[in-house]
């Protein structure tokens, strides 16, 4: 699909990417744009709407993170397959019991993975590159080096040692356009054939995929209240293991440095073996201190360290990066060393100034005040719906809500959705057969105003009968040695 019409108001007060955004997600809701359609590339509709490209790829990747679309790399954006869709926009069903929002919309997404996207420093990401654009000599718009620029490189070396504890030279990092290239990138450097991958179960499933569709064996390992499971672990015939040590997808799981050094020793037992650690979102921590990188704990070189700028400054910006062990960069500039960087060099310089510059960490420490907020507004509602407990709370976008009387999330989604909230069940983020926990429900919380959040939680409060449950319900377990 090439053209796609997208009605836009100069007199609105929305910003023009969310004019689209919304256009977007209505036409999907409605059937108008069918799970499977392709989209328009990037560069097409910005040039079909007379628009900067930055601003479509806002729009577009706001609605992969909240789930309407599916970005599949080399390919382009396609309508996602979501179930009860349709509901969104369906006459409520009992509405005799809840006639106040008999006629509601899904207005209210908790989705697990947006963003808010109010927050993003406009006038100031502007004004970087105007002055990028100006300053530029031609050497800017050349190829550039294929670990991407050295000067951004030194930024990130210098910002990942001072808040996440990262050892390593700007000579180890490799910039990519997003984990989804650098996976595929590291595909190459652990060697095509033969390797097996082992996952935390439940796990990123965006990861999932791509290490699936490169033909990798995956081996999902169960965990308990300190994270993957290395008794288990120890099971499979994995030389790799993806894990999430910091706040643990979707669960959020904190591991502590006991299991890390059982995980780092389960490495080092066997020439090869490797940990990914993925740090999506290790910034935004609520409660005591940011915890250390497992990789700078890490004294043998068996970590790769991957990151992204796409959650703490916006999913159009692009960036990832790749920590490599000195072997591993040795087999990568041998072998693979020809690849280009993916990242254009005016955005690499925007985000070398905007983190030299110190206004990256100002952006974070705004971000994590926003999302606080939300966070402790939630938790403070939560007192109200006795029913269930909270697990998660003490870092990340998103909390987990167990029903302690054991009611199947698909119910729970069911009744959310036919309030007009769509909330995410637990049981999706697993992977193979194993014994799924399906009285959860995943609620982030970045995406939606507070005032949404408050509209939206009193709608589950009622159609969820919060107020029948007794507050004298036994508590969820979460005692050691607790599978997850």
């Amino acid at each position: 699909m090439n053209d796609l019409m997208i009605p836009l108001s100069m007199e609105s007060k929305e910003p023009i990417y969310k004019q689209i955004y919304s256009y977007i997600k209505d036409e999907i809701k409605k059937g108008r744009l069918p799970c499977g359609s392709k989209l328009p590339s990037t560069r097409v509709l910005a040039r079909n709407m007379q628009l900067s490209r930055s601003t479509i790829e806002i729009a577009y990747d706001q609605l992969v993170a909240e789930g309407y679309l599916e970005a599949e790399p080399y390919r382009g954006y396609y309508v996602a397959q979501i179930e009860n869709l349709y509901m969104m926009n369906s006459p409520i069903k009992k509405a005799e019991h809840h006639p106040q929002i008999a006629e509601t919309l899904c207005l209210y997404d908790f989705s697990p993975r947006g963003i808010d996207l109010e927050q993003f420093p406009y006038r100031l990401w502007q004004k970087i590159t105007k002055n990028i654009l100006n300053d530029a000599k031609k050497e800017i718009f050349g190829s550039g080096m294929q670990k991407g620029d050295y000067e951004l490189r030194e930024a990130i070396r210098d910002y990942l040692h001072r808040a996440r504890g990262v050892n390593c030279t700007a000579e180890q990092l490799i910039i990519g356009a997003g984990n989804e290239y650098l996976l595929l990138l590291l595909h190459q450097i652990l060697g095509k054939n033969g390797v097996q991958v082992a996952m935390e179960n439940p796990t990123y499933k965006q990861a999932y995929h791509v290490l699936q569709s490169l033909g990798y064996q995956i081996y999902p390992v169960l965990m308990d209240a300190y994270g993957i499971l290395v008794s288990q672990l120890q099971k499979t015939q994995a030389e790799i293991a993806y894990v999430t040590p910091s706040h643990q997808y979707p669960l959020g799981v904190v591991m502590p440095i006991k299991r890390r050094m059982e995980l780092l020793n389960w490495a080092m037992e066997r020439e090869g073996r490797y940990i990914i650690e993925d740090d999506y979102d290790s910034e935004f921590r609520y409660k005591g201190k940011p915890i250390p990188s497992l990789q700078g704990v890490d004294q043998a070189g068996r970590v790769i360290y991957i990151g992204t700028f796409s959650r703490s400054i916006a999913p159009a910006i692009r960036v990832s990066y790749m920590v490599l062990p000195t072997a591993l960069m040795e087999r990568y500039e041998k072998e693979y060393g020809f690849y280009s960087c993916t990242v254009s060099r005016i955005e690499q310089a925007v985000l070398t100034c905007f983190l030299k510059e110190g206004y990256f960490e100002r952006h974070l420490n705004r971000m994590r005040a926003n999302y606080k907020a939300k966070h402790d507004l939630i938790l403070s509602e939560m007192q109200t719906f006795p029913g269930f407990c909270v697990s998660g709370e003490n870092a990340g976008i998103h909390l987990l809500l167990t029903s302690k009387q054991g009611i199947l999330e698909q119910k729970l989604v069911e009744q959310a959705l036919a309030g007009g909230v769509r909330v995410y069940g637990l049981s999706a983020y697993y992977i193979g057969e194993a014994k799924r926990r399906e009285d959860t429900v995943v609620l982030g919380y970045a995406n939606l105003s507070e005032q949404e959040i408050l509209q939206g939680l009193e709608i589950l409060r009622k159609v969820w009968k919060v107020d029948s449950f007794s507050r004298t319900n036994k508590s969820c377990d979460r005692k050691e040695g607790k599978i997850v």
